[in-house]
């Protein structure tokens, strides 16, 4: 039986799906030790390649070693991830940074204890066949993005920092779940989303190319998805969330090593993932973002790169009283050699 937990956010989507437990052992994980602590660890949307290495280091026995059972539930967005860390509903959570900081500064008690994707994969996408090459080439064109999400909110920005005003993009308020299926139908231009994650579904459901322009590539550089706990277990498990950054550290060392293995191990364990080619195809899409020939390991972040995206946010996101690096992030538990 799959891995993957069924979590309240994500009922309505996954209602269909046939309902999901522990492992047995024809999955092929390996087994936690009795006396391990059982983890829950909520994704930041419903699983698709990006995840692969979570999966990976179950079956591959990483949380086992470091006495961690750990369970794994879907997601309905980053802000509603960290929401339920804040909140003591899952114990870690995995999302992007953007709402993170949002969420910090708005008061919830909670930090990142590494950035995994610290090139942020926010993008444009569109099919290939628009031939767009800069985000100029989006004047007078229609954009599909979703309300509330960090890309809808720093849009605006992007534009600015590419010499338009907003009046030059028409955008096109989408729920989340259907932009891939409104770009495909040609009711927009483009849309705003990751393009690790859209970009190979929407090749793999309509045979079509699709091309992306990324924010962190147009004068809008921002830190992406990593690690949320909140601050007490922070203070008060502190030698677990040390175990669980490990864990999770060697499960994404690995996994970009041997991504086929990854979508297999992802495969086995979770409900409603993509086909295994579109799982591999996303990963590898998600491995250059891992920046591991300036980080040293997965995860491992600077002062300057924290800097860096909170004064964007500051400038051009809203996000107010920004603070310092220490307010948002814990880098005590993410070690360049992964130890």
């Amino acid at each position: 039986m799959k891995r993957l937990l069924t979590g309240i956010a994500a009922v309505a989507l996954l209602a269909a799906c046939a309902p999901s437990g522990q492992d047995n052992n024809d999955s092929g994980a390996t087994e936690a030790p009795a006396d391990a602590t059982e983890v829950t660890f909520t994704l930041n949307w419903v699983p698709y390649g990006e995840h692969a290495p979570f999966f990976y280091g179950i079956q591959e026995g990483f949380y086992a070693e470091e006495g961690i059972d750990l369970k794994i539930e879907p997601g309905s967005g980053s802000g509603n991830t960290i929401k339920a860390v804040a909140q003591g509903q899952t114990m870690f959570g995995w999302a992007d940074t953007p709402p993170l900081l949002n969420a910090i500064t708005s008061g919830m008690e909670v930090k990142s204890v590494g950035v995994f994707l610290q090139k942020g994969p926010a993008s444009v996408e569109f099919l290939a066949d628009k031939g767009f090459k800069s985000i100029k080439d989006l004047k007078g064109k229609r954009v599909g993005g979703t309300p509330g999400d960090a890309m809808y909110a720093t849009f605006p920005a992007l534009l600015a920092a590419n010499g338009m005003a907003p009046s030059d993009v028409t955008v096109v308020n989408m729920d989340a779940a259907n932009k891939i299926a409104q770009l495909a139908e040609g009711q927009v231009d483009a849309i705003m989303g990751f393009f690790h994650d859209q970009g190979p579904t929407i090749e793999a459901r309509t045979g079509k190319q699709v091309d992306h322009l990324l924010f962190a590539d147009s004068g809008l550089n921002l830190m992406g998805l990593g690690i949320v706990v909140s601050d007490e277990t922070l203070s008060s498990q502190k030698e677990l969330v040390g175990k669980f950054v490990r864990a999770t550290q060697k499960s994404w060392a690995e996994a970009v090593k041997n991504p086929e293995a990854a979508a297999k191990a992802m495969v086995d364990l979770a409900e409603n993932e993509p086909p295994e080619e579109v799982l591999v195809k996303q990963l590898k899409l998600a491995e250059p973002l891992l920046q591991l020939e300036t980080a040293g390991a997965p995860g491992v972040n600077t002062e300057e790169q924290w800097t860096d995206t909170i004064g964007i946010m500051a400038d051009n996101a809203g996000l107010k009283d920004a603070g310092e690096p220490s307010k948002y992030w814990d880098g005590s538990h993410a070690k360049g050699d992964g130890s």
